[in-house]
């Protein structure tokens, strides 16, 4: 039934308390039952984020350009502490988005544009060439602009596959992509591997670290294995990294980077063909939070390099006790070899999205993989409260598939 605008406002207690009973039948997030959407690293790191969102809640980061100095600083000084982080040439450059989407959007749009001049053909529709496992925030940007997306089978360990990558590519592959990690496994691909095929083949290739961007380079230090995937990789052209992921700060903010100006050149939006003059942005959308950029650079002078290693050690440590309770349980299987928080496990002796249905009835939000079935994690620390109880309910939610025999699950995979 539609709903009416009120004839009359109400009060400020009656919305809230009304607001407040809504949400009541949302799922538990906080108490780490929902296994996507919403990252925590402590209490103390979300207060920072909030205080500096709230600090800077009516500007327009738009308008930082001519109306606000300050969130035009912050934002170009997160760019260049990121830039540091993910080991850029002195000459790269970066830009703030509202998320992971949009940064691969416009690192797609950019280096379509790249290509239409390298070419010299204004008119250029090529296509892009991933492993199967790549976000589908891709074809989403190549429906956009009727570019073709050519999604290659990932190898037996679930990394991309560059051979099968390299049988895909012809005249008019203008990007290669790696994740870094990739959302349905977590596992780094060979982006090493990736970087020759494209300096090779002349082509562009994107890594998409959307999800590990802001936590591999921590989790780097303090001596886990976790592949090279950023620009001390020869043959990367442009990187996502999503900081309201595990950089842990307040949505929405993600950041996309170039190696060189020539490049980054093609990535803004810029007209004057209207009554107001010149209109230059550097996101598809106009007007954004100003206090996603606040929050952004709070939360980076706050943790620090060492503020990040902590909780990456935290975060690191809780995901082993997470790995081996699984492993524990009998017929289950870790799927890959995950480098960092996101976890997928399955079965080769029952039905394991059986056992999603029946954690979901226990108030557990199933994440899914359908290629191969399995249970999908994506863990911060709003987890780690939560370990035993999860893994009290797997092993009895096993235990029933398990006697009932040949039952099949309903459920279906949905992000």
């Amino acid at each position: 039934m539609r709903k009416s605008l009120p004839a009359k406002g109400r009060s400020r207690d009656a919305i809230l308390a009304e607001m407040r009973d809504m949400k009541g039948g949302d799922a538990d997030w906080q108490g780490g039952r929902v296994p996507l959407f919403v990252f925590k690293a402590n209490d103390e790191v979300s207060e920072v984020g909030k205080e500096a969102f709230f600090e800077f809640f009516t500007e327009n980061a738009l308008g930082g350009r001519r109306a606000f100095p300050s969130v035009k600083r912050m934002e170009d000084e997160v760019i260049a502490m990121a830039l540091s982080l993910f080991n850029a040439p002195d000459d790269a450059q970066g830009f703030m988005t509202t998320g992971g989407t949009e940064s691969i959007i416009q690192a797609v749009q950019t280096c379509r544009d790249w290509t239409r001049k390298q070419r010299k053909i204004p008119t250029f529709r090529g296509n892009i060439v991933a492993a199967e496992s790549v976000h589908p925030a891709f074809n989403k940007g190549a429906g956009l602009m009727d570019l073709e997306v050519r999604r290659a089978p990932v190898r037996a360990d679930l990394a991309a596959d560059p051979a099968a990558i390299e049988a895909l590519i012809d005249d008019d592959t203008m990007m290669i992509v790696g994740s870094a990690p990739s959302f349905p496994y977590g596992v780094i691909d060979p982006i090493r591997e990736l970087g020759a095929l494209a300096e090779r083949r002349g082509l562009w290739l994107h890594v998409d670290a959307c999800v590990g961007g802001y936590l591999a380079p921590f989790v780097k230090m303090l001596g886990r294995n976790i592949p090279d995937f950023d620009f001390s990789v020869p043959g990367v052209s442009s990187l996502s990294a999503d900081l309201h992921k595990f950089g842990f700060t307040p949505k929405p903010a993600s950041t996309v980077f170039y190696r060189t100006p020539e490049k980054a050149a093609h990535h803004g939006f810029d007209f004057d063909q209207w009554p107001n003059g010149r209109f230059l942005t550097s996101t598809i959308v106009g007007t954004r939070p100003a206090g996603g950029v606040a929050a952004a650079w709070a939360t980076f002078e706050f943790l620090g390099v060492e503020g990040y290693k902590k909780i990456a050690r935290d975060l690191m440590t809780f995901v082993d006790a997470y790995k081996a309770g699984i492993g524990d349980v009998d017929g289950l299987e870790i799927l890959g070899s995950p480098h960092l928080s996101i976890i997928a496990y399955g079965s080769s002796a029952f039905d394991i999205f059986r056992v999603a249905e029946i954690m979901q009835a226990k108030g557990w939000l199933p994440g899914l993989v359908q290629k191969p079935k399995g249970i999908h994690r994506m863990m911060s620390m709003l987890h780690a409260p939560a370990l035993d109880a999860y893994l009290a309910d797997v092993r009895a939610a096993v235990g029933v598939v398990r006697q009932e025999g040949e039952s099949r699950s309903a459920i279906k995979a949905t992000y």
